[in-house]
């Protein structure tokens, strides 16, 4: 058996995270000496420790490594395929805020105009429609629901219009687990399934709405836009604002053809 010294550098491995490892119960030395309380590990024991410095690289965490190395071998996989697709979100998440970096870098010094929008004061009449409501992970991924409704309506065969829009429910904005709800006009009310519901949308007699043009990025400067105009004309929100989507990512395939219309009641 090793001291603790000669252990570390065996396992190259520093002896205060041996030590860390111990404290919480998933690294134990082979024998503590009851009088000096030395800790003595074995040659066999290095295998484990990599394997705990493998899982700590790959950005578990010390409840999580414990977990793992008291499971099954499917249940290891299970724990390696989801920190494998948690590692693919982060990427992706760092890849828009890459080009979101480079975006700003390239407009630095350009003039900054402000993109023009008009409002229209209008009312929405009341609907049939299928509708989905869920957390998603962030404000952009709003896809996700549209393509489990898109998914369940062509699965049973359900007749839709063209007609669609999104609701975001909470009273404030957020950046995670954002509560959404997509809906579709159906000629005729169903039966709900679980978290698919059919119902009546409620009608809005008198709605702000802006036309945005452009990619997604352009509705965040539209609702600034919406709001300098709430401020100056004395209007004020009574309800929660819908996205109505008009060309998007099903019908156009360039970003900056899409269209969406804002709609926001007021009084």
């Amino acid at each position: 058996m090793f001291k603790i010294g000669d252990f570390s550098k065996l396992s190259m491995v520093s002896i205060r995270m041996l030590r860390y490892y111990d404290d919480n119960d998933i690294f134990k030395p082979v024998v503590v000496d009851s009088f000096t309380g030395y800790r003595y590990y074995s040659a066999k024991q290095i295998h484990q420790i990599n394997t705990i410095i493998t899982l700590r690289d790959y950005g578990f965490s010390v409840l999580e490594i414990g977990a793992f190395l008291s499971s099954s071998k499917d249940t290891q996989q299970k724990m390696l395929i989801d920190k494998q697709g948690s590692i693919a979100k982060s990427i992706e998440n760092e890849k828009q805020r890459y080009n979101k970096i480079t975006s700003t870098i390239t407009n630095l010094y350009k003039e900054n105009i402000s993109m023009e929008f008009k409002v229209n004061i209008k009312s929405v009449p009341s609907m049939k429609a299928i509708a989905l409501r869920d957390t998603i992970p962030a404000f952009n991924h709003e896809g996700i629901l549209w393509e489990r409704l898109g998914t369940y309506i062509e699965e049973n065969k359900i007749s839709v219009t063209d007609k669609s829009y999104a609701t975001y429910y909470d009273k404030e904005y957020k950046e995670s687990n954002v509560d959404v709800e997509v809906l579709m006009e159906v000629k005729s009310l169903g039966t709900d399934d679980k978290d698919i519901v059919f119902k009546e949308t409620e009608t809005i007699d008198k709605a702000a709405c802006i036309l945005v043009p452009g990619d997604y990025s352009n509705i965040a400067p539209a609702f600034e836009y919406l709001g300098k105009w709430l401020e100056e004309t004395g209007n004020e929100m009574t309800g929660m604002s819908r996205q109505v989507p008009i060309k998007g990512p099903w019908n156009e395939s360039d970003p900056k053809n899409y269209l969406t219309e804002l709609q926001c009641p007021i009084k």
